[in-house]
This record gives C-alpha cells, structure tokens and sequence, in this order.
C-alpha cells in the first residue's frame, strides 16, 4: 500500500538568498530519512516560496518493510554440558530471547564455521504515519541556519517565526507535533491576493490549491515564468533585459506572484558608469537592468512586483520615485570622485590597515610595484606602465563610489585612470588586477594587467604565510587558495616561464620583517603547487600522476603543468601499467644495491641478447626524446618511451639482474639506472604503479 506524502512548513518571509539552499537541505534530509527507514517511493518535488518550504513525494509506501532478526547466542558445546543440559549461557540466551528450556535444542543452527544457538524472528513494519513527523522535525534541525531565532513565549527556535504547518499522508492529517504546532491541512495563501485560510484537498492537489490562492509554489516554474515574463516586458519596451542566474534566484524568492513591470529613468543618469547604475538598480532594487542591440545601457529596468495591482502604472511610478535617489547618489559620487586624481587618492591609503602585521594598503602598493617591476621581464611588460599601475592599482578603494558599492572596485579605477588621462594600459590593469575572481573566470589580458594581478596575489601569499596564519582546515580569511589558483592559471594558460622559487624568495624580501622568513619561499612554493591537486581532479587527472610530476620538485608552474598533461596521456596508454612497475622494480633495486655504479655501460659484459636488446633501445629512444625534452614536447618525449615495455619485459622475463658475478651485476644495474634515469628526465612515473 502506498500513498502521496505532502509537508508544508509555513513562515513569515524566508531570507531570499538562503531560500534555495534551505528548500533543497529539507527535502535531501527528508528522503534520506525515508530510505534509511526502507521506505519507498515515487516522484518527488520540492517547494519554496518566500513564505513556504515543502516536499511531495508520491506512492509513498505507508509501512516500513518487515524484517528478520537473526540473535546468535553461544556454541551449542557452550550452551549444553555433557548430560545434554543447558547451561547457565543457554539459560541467559533462552530468557532474553523468550525461549523455553525445553525447546532450546530446536533453536541450533550451524553459522558456517559450528554449530551455535539461533533465534530468528519478523520485525512487522512500522506505519509511516508513527515516522514522517519525526523525519520532518530532524530535517528541520539538520538544516544550515547560522543563527536561529525564537518568536513569542515558545522555546522553539527556527530561521523565521513558523505560523502553520500542514503534513498529509494521502488523505489523512499527521498529527505529530511540529515545531510545537500540531499539523492539519490548512495553509495561507498570498497576503493581498487571498483572504482567510485554504485548505489543501490532498498532497496531489496542492499546487492548484495554492495557484488558486494566487501563490506559485514550485520555485522552478516560478523562476522561469519570472525570466519569460521580464525578457518579453524588456522586448516590449524595445530593448533585452540582462538576466543573470543570481539575482534571478533572488527574485524568485521574494515573489509568490510574480508580475514584471518597466520601469524608467532619466536620460542624463547615463553619463554615470553603466557599472554604478546597474550595480545600484541589481543591488539595492533588484531590478533587471535592460540595453539596446549594442550591449549599451538604455534608460530602463524591468521589477518584478509580488502583486498584481489594478493600477501597474502606481506600482511602475512607485519604484521609479525609489530608484532616482539612488542614481542620483552613484552620479553625485563619480562626479565628486573625479575632482581628485588616482595619484592624489592614493595617499589616503596610508591610513587604511591592509593587515597589522603587514602595513597600510599604501605598502602593499609599494610591494605590488616593486615586485610587478621585477615580473616585467618575464612578461614582456612596459616597465613604465607597470610601475604607474602598481602606485594606482588600490586608489579607488577610497572612492565615494566604490566605498558605496564596493562591488565596482577596479571597475570605477579603470574610469578614474582614464578620466586621469592614464595610458590606455594602466587603466585597464585597474580591473585586470582581480582577474580570475572565481573558477572559469577570464584572465588579464594585457601585460601591465598581468603583473599586478601576480604581482598582488603573491605578496598577500608570501605576507600571510610569512606571519605565520596560513589557512587552516576551511579557513581562509585572505583567500589564499583562491590566489593561489589564480596565479597558477595566469602562469599556465598564458604560457608564462617564470621561476617561482626565486619570484617568491624575491617577494619575502620586500617585506621589513617577516618572523617566518627561513623557508618561507619554499614554504609557499609547495602550497601553490599543492593546489594542482584541486585543478587536476577537475580533469580527471588521477593523484598518482600529480605525484609522479611533484617528485620532480620544480620550481616552474608552467613545467609542472605540461609534464603533468604529458604524464596524464601517457598513464592512460596500454604500455603504461608494466612500464611503472617496472620503474617501480628497478627503483627498489637500485635502493638496494650496495657499492657504487659503473660510468657507462659496458657492452662487453652483456651475456644475452635481452640485455643488447634493451641497451639499444634505450639509446635509440634517448636519442629522440633528449631533443623532445629540450624543447618541452613532453608528450610526445612520453610516446617514445612507450615503445621501451616489450624489451623492459623481455629483460626482467629472461635477465638475472643480481648476478653472482659483481661485473656483471654492476653493468646491469647500470643499465637500469640510465633506463629509469631516462624517464626521470619528466617524472618519477614509478609512482604511477599501484601501492601493494
């Protein structure tokens, strides 16, 4: 027998950014309860709206499964003494199980190894109606709220005041307390739309009942009739409506009804940043900003309002009237910012903390140029420009605009560059210094951007560790993990030669005092390319080969990278397995061996044909890999050697390597060591092989 199963939890408004997340913890908590309870089911869909979390879960079985329980007791030559009388261990198990004495010798099963005491019994199954309330309530306690709150004389405590809740197992109410509120099938429907209760049929009649009440609880259907509703409104007006997955969620959240409306502006707020203005109508109004076929800005945002009012015009006239101070405000602080220059600004950081340990912003500065001079080099980068944009980089942070929306930092330094009259370069390595600022995100793409952008994470990386607060476990108050992955991908994916030991060394350097200073380079140089682990993982690169490139112990990202790929393609290849055990053999062996190695090989020692064989591979091989290794064509230099599996196995196959003879033996130890030696060119692939 089953039965539709449906849960409403009803609040006061829900906060709009954790809704998502809140609705998707409940139900995952919920059906992991129900599977551990062996309970099954069918469809399920999750509910979320800014006043309401629920789930519906279909054909839900209305009993748990029956279940055999299996109680061994002692050995049956334990249980009986030699006149085939129980013991006092048969007389225990018999009384805990229900046994009579003069049964027990019914109850002796053999459990694969002797024969033993066994009582088997049926658990019947629970009704689901005696556990849904208690799985509800468990959910509703496991879920990730920071801080919870309590509302008139209840000791409960939940994210927002709880005012109903409804719990049906297909017609019938759950009446376990929730939340100390004892559940029925009445809900609420829209605040203005709907008057009094509602009463929900049934679990499959939930939504029509609620759509009837003006309420869309499904949140994917309200979020895509939102993202419909606001392009065609954005269409209307003659331009496209720029809808990003964030603030769309957030949207979604606020509204139960979703009525999207057009909005406008004043022309002459567009001589403000198009950044400023958006950042002001996303942030503050959560309005969809709305540009022309060009990508320009044009004077207009799409709301979306939780009501649908006999008179849109008011609602439209009422958000216009809302949002013009706050444009006002972003034109009033660029047109008082650009009274001042980036240079002139810059002295204010002098009195802004970046880290007590570690000076102002003002230091930092000087640090980022001095060490954006020293990468100029490497990066073919004007020194001139480099050095003007290390002096400006962290200006704007003292902006009126960017102290009011501190998401527009490098954003407004760019504007305020070239309102300077800053070459075109050094404005735009304003904005190019945060680049990457998540995973996927784009890369600086001039030189002068790109120094400061490394130049900036690697003295915050050397400073941080240098004071001794690297990150620990989750956390990662500086973000170093994030720096450390950006300076990684800007050094790879722009194909950058750069020495990292040395830039490091040259880093701690510019620092006055640093308690934490010896090592410290290499210190930071392992957790940089540590991070590689996280990176290769997202590629399916399996540890071993990260391992295999680590025990080569580089210094140069960039190298680290392309004979991790090398590696990755040659891991993967059939000859690949045998020929890492079989560096693996020769490693032990040549760990083992006492005494000192010949020079060279010597071929006159050679005293079968395996031994020719593999000697000349390995010279063939070496004479086409050396110049594929020169130049850094590690993939192919690893293709090569491949071929080297049939004669390496042919060798171990027929070859005593620890002759008696100690010539002999020293020569093919020889011989091994230059065909490991040869592969230690890129990687210790010996790591590759499996640990036993």
């Amino acid at each position: 027998m089953s039965a539709d199963f449906l849960v409403e939890i009803g609040t006061e408004e829900l906060p709009p950014k954790a809704l998502l997340s809140l609705s998707e913890a409940f139900g995952e908590a919920i059906l992991h309860s129900l599977k551990q309870a062996g309970l099954s089911h069918g469809e399920v869909k999750h509910f979320a709206a800014p006043r309401r979390l629920g789930l519906f879960v279909a054909a839900l079985d209305e009993h748990t499964p029956s279940k055999e329980i299996i109680t061994w007791g002692p050995p049956a030559k334990v249980a009986f003494d030699s006149n085939h009388l129980p013991t006092r261990a048969a007389e225990a198990f018999a009384s805990k199980n229900g046994i009579a004495l003069a049964d027990l010798a019914n109850y002796i099963e053999n459990d694969g190894s002797q024969d033993k005491l066994c009582y088997r019994a049926t658990s019947e199954g629970q009704p689901a109606s005696t556990l849904l309330g208690d799985f509800v309530n468990a959910a509703l306690a496991s879920l990730p709220i920071p801080k919870r709150m309590r509302w008139g004389a209840k000791r409960v405590e939940f994210v927002r005041p709880v005012h109903w809740v409804v719990m049906l197992l297909g017609d019938a109410v759950i009446d376990t307390p929730v939340l100390s509120l004892i559940p029925g099938r009445i809900s609420r429907g829209h605040r203005f739309h709907s008057s009094g209760v509602i009463t929900i049929q049934s679990p499959a009649s939930y939504c029509e009942d609620l759509r009837q009440a003006f309420v869309l609880a499904d949140f994917a259907e309200r979020r895509e009739l939102i993202r419909q509703g606001v392009t065609q409104a954005a269409q209307r007006a003659g331009g496209s409506a720029v809808i990003s997955d964030h603030l769309l969620d957030e949207v979604t959240a606020l509204n139960e009804w979703p009525v999207p409306l057009v909005g406008s502006f004043e022309q002459r707020f567009l001589q403000v940043p198009a950044e400023a203005l958006i950042s002001s109508m996303k942030e503050h109004q959560k309005y969809f900003h709305v540009v022309d076929a060009d990508g320009n800005l044009l004077p207009l945002f799409v709301t979306v309002a939780n009501i649908e009012s006999r008179e849109p015009q008011r609602v439209i006239e009422g958000n216009e009237k809302v949002i013009r101070p706050r444009l006002s405000d972003a034109a009033f602080f660029y047109e008082t910012d650009n009274k001042h220059s980036q240079a002139e600004r810059r002295e204010q950081l002098r009195t802004i903390v970046f880290q007590e340990k570690l000076g102002t912003i003002y230091d930092k500065t000087t640090r980022i140029v001095a060490l954006a001079e020293y990468l100029a080099p490497a990066l073919n980068a004007n020194p001139a420009w480099v050095r003007r944009a290390g002096e400006l980089c962290k200006s704007d942070l003292v902006s009126e605009m960017v102290m009011e929306f501190d998401d527009l930092q490098g954003v407004m330094g760019r504007y305020y560059a070239l309102n300077d009259g800053e070459p075109q370069e050094v404005a735009e390595a304003m904005l190019e210094q945060y680049y990457p600022a998540f995973a996927g995100d784009r890369l600086p793409a001039t030189a002068t951007g790109t120094a400061i952008a490394l130049a900036d994470r690697i003295d915050t990386l050397v400073g941080i560790f240098g004071i001794g607060q690297p990150p620990s476990g989750s956390r990662d108050p500086f973000a170093l993990r994030r720096a450390s992955l950006g300076v990684l991908r800007i050094l790879v994916e722009k194909k950058i030669d750069l020495d990292l030991l040395d830039t490091l060394a040259y880093a701690a350097g510019l620092h006055a005092d640093l308690k934490a200073r010896d090592g410290l380079e290499r210190q930071v140089l392992t957790y940089l390319l540590e991070r590689f682990k996280a990176w290769f993982d997202e590629d399916s690169i399996p540890v071993e080969v990260f391992m295999a490139v680590q025990a080569k112990d580089l210094t140069n990202p960039l190298e680290f990278h392309l004979r991790a790929q090398a590696v990755h393609r040659f891991y993967l290849l059939p000859e690949a397995a045998a020929l890492a055990a079989a560096n693996k053999r020769v490693s032990n062996i040549l760990n083992k061996a006492e005494g000192g190695l010949p020079v060279s090989v010597d071929g006159n020692l050679f005293e079968g044909d395996e031994e020719k064989t593999l000697f000349s591979t390995i010279q063939s091989v070496s004479a086409t890999v050396r110049p594929l290794i020169a130049a850094r064509d590690y993939n192919r230099a690893m293709q090569e050697m491949a071929q080297l599996k049939e004669p390496v196995d042919s060798f171990f196959d027929n070859v005593m390597v620890m002759a008696d003879d100690p010539h002999v033996r020293a020569n093919r130890l020889c011989l091994l060591n230059g065909l490991r030696e040869l592969f230690l060119d890129i990687a210790d692939i010996s790591l590759l092989a499996p640990a036993k």
